[in-house]
């Protein structure tokens, strides 16, 4: 680096040019080099600015060095630069980028005059550490308070809105960047595509996507994997194809977005296709994404031996997330005596995760060998492992609202039940008939049909069905898998109701409209 060797020949470099090389080095990537600057900048007995603290703290973060970021964040406050709003912004970004959103929420609250960099680097770490929710938050207080979003804003915005599933403040996101003139690039271009397609509307992900000047691989695969998450296969395949021939060379993550794509439409040929032209002509090593999808694309389509087969001629030894696929498969197909045999391969790698037992307990179940569920709950109970808690949500003006199964924490609840016992009466009037899961089996019929009644789905569809206009599209996410009967019960609803409802499940996009679902029931 020329600027280095320069600063080689300066005898007795002072503080300004210290700090202006330290600045060089984070800015353009060489961590470490900043921080080593500055050490023995310190060494030197050298006084620092509040520059040197911004780019050291920022190489820090680069960094993830936690423990180092905290000696320098002491050294500012030694050094009389804790109420500097350059270096309190850097911190906030530190903390936050280091996990540590207590000490970067403290750091922020304390700022008398926070500037633009200081909302983004707050409302993108809670996002990026997976606190979409908190990042919506101090969005919405940034807006109270008149503080004008940039770009970046708007990037780890609708990020938060693509997990929660905030279609509505995702739409009005996109209005405002329309509105007040701000460039789409394809950056924000991308974002937009990304939480239109994961808040249900891959419809308008589309019009983004034609609408934008500039498209990279990025941008191709994230509207190749909207599709697939909806279920729309051959959408995914031709526009796909339509990139090979005029786009930009697709990436390994591209394959995984096609395959995932052919797996949730049952495009095997198509799959297979797609899998050797990764290897042969753009020679791409499968990773464990790519093993997951093929054993998925096989499993589903019912070539349960092969997927095994596939499982056992791949290189290296398989990862959990690859046997999970082909267990599940081995559920929907109910070829129980592979699916014992895989849960045994899991449970070795992964004895302590409560899903793999209580997929085996649902295949036992399946079999009728209630003898092998009660072992399998034992077995749990003793580990001390529990069955992760489902929960769906939906939003309603800008709100977003979180049921559990036999929810009773709202006010409305008494309103909720009787809406949700009443459009029950309906279904069945209907034809609807319940479809308990086969562990179910094991409780009292009176429990069972309880616990499916009031499934967190089923209340999530009832609240935003009490709380929209007719004729609108109700909008349900949901952590897991939905349920069998769930999925049955929704088609009847859809009818009765005259309503279209989307529900993403932990999977994919489920569109039910008139007593039919997109996923022809291949789930």
């Amino acid at each position: 680096m020329y600027a280095r060797q320069v600063f080689l020949t300066v005898q007795n470099p002072d503080t300004f040019i210290f700090s202006n090389l330290i600045k060089s080095f984070s800015k353009c990537g060489y961590p470490h080099d900043a921080i080593l600057l500055y050490q023995k900048m310190k060494t030197l007995g050298l006084e620092q600015s509040n520059f040197t603290f911004t780019s050291v703290i920022k190489a820090c973060a680069d960094l993830s060095a936690l423990k180092l970021g905290r000696l320098v964040h002491s050294h500012a406050i030694i050094s009389g630069f804790s109420s500097d709003l350059y270096v309190q912004s850097s911190l906030v970004s530190f903390y936050a980028k280091s996990g540590d959103l207590v000490v970067s929420r403290e750091v922020f609250d304390t700022m008398p005059d926070r500037s633009i960099v200081a909302w983004n680097a707050m409302i993108s770490g809670y996002e990026q550490n997976g606190f979409s929710k908190e990042a919506i938050d101090v969005f919405l207080e940034m807006r109270e308070l008149g503080v004008q979003p940039d770009s970046t804003t708007f990037v780890s915005v609708l990020s938060a809105c693509s997990h929660l599933g905030a279609l509505n403040l995702g739409t009005w996101v996109q209005e405002y960047v329309i509105g007040n003139g701000f460039d789409v690039n394809v950056i924000l271009g991308t974002s937009l595509i990304n939480m239109f397609s994961k808040c249900g509307n891959v419809g308008r992900a589309r019009e983004i996507f034609n609408g934008m000047r500039e498209l990279n691989v990025i941008t191709w695969t994230a509207m190749i994997s909207g599709y697939g998450m909806h279920g729309y296969g051959n959408q995914a395949i031709e526009l796909f194809y339509q990139m090979k021939a005029q786009g930009p060379k697709p990436n390994d993550v591209t394959f995984v977005a096609v395959l995932s794509a052919c797996a949730h439409a049952g495009l095997v040929d198509e799959g297979r296709k797609a899998f050797d032209a990764m290897k042969k002509i753009y020679g791409f090593v499968p990773r464990r994404e790519h093993h997951v999808c093929m054993v998925d694309l096989l499993g589903r389509a019912g070539f349960l031996d092969e997927a095994f087969q596939y499982i056992q001629s791949a290189s290296g030894k398989p990862a959990p997330a690859i046997w999970t696929a082909l267990l599940g498969s081995c559920k929907m197909h109910k070829n129980f005596d592979l699916g014992v045999k895989v849960a045994e391969h899991l449970l070795a790698e992964e004895p302590e995760n409560p899903a793999h037992y209580v997929l085996l307990s649902n295949i036992y179940a399946s079999a009728g060998r209630m003898d092998r569920v009660e072992m399998v709950r034992e077995i749990m109970i003793k580990k001390g492992l529990k069955k992760q808690i489902g929960y769906s949500s939906v939003e309603i003006d800008h709100a977003t609202y979180t049921f559990f199964m036999g929810d009773k924490s709202y006010p409305e609840t008494t309103a909720i039940y009787q809406y949700l016992d009443e459009l029950m009466r309906k279904l069945k009037n209907a034809g609807y008939v319940p479809e308990p899961e086969p562990v179910m089996f094991a409780l009292e019929d009176e429990e069972g049909e309880f616990a499916l009644r009031y499934h967190s789905e089923k209340l999530a569809i009832a609240f935003g069905l009490m709380n929209s206009s007719d004729g609108t599209t109700v909008r349900i996410f949901k952590n897991l898998r939905m349920c069998t009967d769930c999925h049955s019960a929704i088609k009847f609803i859809s009818v009765v109701t005259d309503r279209e409802i989307i529900v993403r499940d932990k999977h994919r996009f489920h569109h039910f409209k008139q007593g039919v679902c997109s996923c022809r029931d291949y789930w």
